[in-house]
């Protein structure tokens, strides 16, 4: 299942690399919240979709 999730987690690793180094380089806050976002909502994709390949129904959001 990583295995097939694997670019995706990678992607959302990378998000988060990037939001931590810029919280640590003292980027003014806005980009820093802007980053958070990103790395947030990378991660609730590979969520998603490791759910998805276990074979549970994806969940509607309205």
């Amino acid at each position: 299942m990583v295995e097939a999730g694997e670019p995706l987690l990678l992607e959302a690793l990378e998000a988060l690399r990037t939001y931590h180094n810029a919280q640590a380089a003292g980027v003014p806050a806005e980009e820093v919240e802007r980053l958070r976002v990103i790395a947030e909502s990378a991660y609730q994709a590979v969520t998603d979709y490791q759910l998805y390949a276990l074979g549970h129904q994806p969940l509607t959001r309205h």
